[in-house]
């Protein structure tokens, strides 16, 4: 396992982060504590979680787990607030401390490590958010914190304030990022920073080494090979099918999904773990957010994050080059 730093921690960060929607949905208390013992034992210490997930039953298993094994002081521990409901936009102080301090209680834990807002809403003004973070911050409940699915011009503009006002800042943003360029949001208020459009925002990245916690490096399944331009019609039950086939499903992702496929079987790959290698490739400061279902799956992520890929590579895994 590789690690990378996120200021204000001082644990390592797996670089392979395992996240957990399926922890309470699909996987129950016995298979969740099995596949997390598993994934500690190949150097997995870094858990992505949220307020939302499995109705809370992902946090509450994985504060279970922590404490039935002791490892809170091993294990980083990132979740996410202030997502919105069917009702209304919850970026507020209220929401951000509502769903805090329900997490810490999930989690079994007087602090998370790194505390992440779900969505973004533009409408509100960065300065409350701010501080009511450094709030919780100088409190103890959180070490640090930063945005998922918030846009690096507003992370400009949340830590300009935060600057200005001896205030501690965004140190992390989680956006969606791979291979695959989404054809749109998966679910709503969701930004990715795939394709040609978000060429700025990757440059942005860069530039300010912001460490990027990419979820869905891997397009909700699209390289697993289980998605073919035949069988598109035949997915319809599962919401992680439905999410791949509507997002991910285009013919420009299909030739990505190719090349990959022939580059792994060069290298002794899957097109998954070429196509994690791609976005772990990057000059970006970045980490991948997977949600492995099995030890299997998980190995193969950690292994793919230690390929190194040339230019000429990623530019023909990303239709920029007809030649490698």
């Amino acid at each position: 396992m590789q690690y990378g730093k996120i200021p204000g921690l001082n644990k390592p960060i797996a670089r392979v982060v395992q996240g957990s929607t399926m922890i309470g949905s699909d996987l129950d208390e016995t298979k969740s504590f099995a596949l997390l013992d598993k994934i500690y034992a190949l150097g997995g210490n870094t858990i992505d979680t949220a307020h939302v997930y499995s109705g809370g039953n992902s946090e509450r298993i994985i504060g279970r787990w922590l404490q039935a094994r002791g490892l809170r002081d091993k294990i980083v521990i990132i979740t996410k607030g202030a997502a919105p409901s069917a009702d209304r936009q919850r970026i507020t102080p209220f929401d951000i401390t509502a769903d805090l301090h329900d997490s810490l209680v999930r989690l079994k834990t007087d602090h998370v490590d790194l505390y992440l807002l779900h969505r973004d809403d533009p409408s509100q003004p960065v300065e409350p958010i701010i501080d009511i973070l450094n709030e919780h911050r100088r409190a103890g409940k959180i070490l640090a914190f930063g945005g998922s699915n918030w846009s690096h011009q507003r992370i400009e503009v949340a830590n300009a304030y935060a600057l200005a006002n001896g205030l501690e800042p965004f140190v992390a943003s989680s956006p969606q990022y791979g291979l695959a360029e989404a054809l749109g949001e998966p679910w709503p208020l969701c930004l990715s920073i795939s394709g040609s459009t978000a060429s700025k925002a990757r440059e942005w990245y860069v530039e300010n080494q912001l460490p990027v916690l990419a979820w869905s490096p891997l397009a909700s399944g699209f390289f697993s090979g289980r998605f073919t331009r035949d069988n598109l019609h035949t997915f319809g039950d599962r919401e992680w099918d439905r999410v791949c086939v509507s997002t991910y499903a285009s013919e420009p992702n299909f030739q990505r999904l190719d090349r990959a496929t022939a580059l792994g079987s060069e290298k002794g790959l899957t097109a998954a773990q070429i196509a994690l290698a791609f976005a772990l490739n990057q000059p970006m400061n970045i980490f991948a957010v997977v949600g492995s279902t099995n030890i299997d799956t998980f190995n193969a992520n950690v292994l793919a994050s230690e390929v190194q890929l040339t230019p000429q590579e990623m530019d023909w895994l990303d239709l920029k080059s007809d030649s490698r």
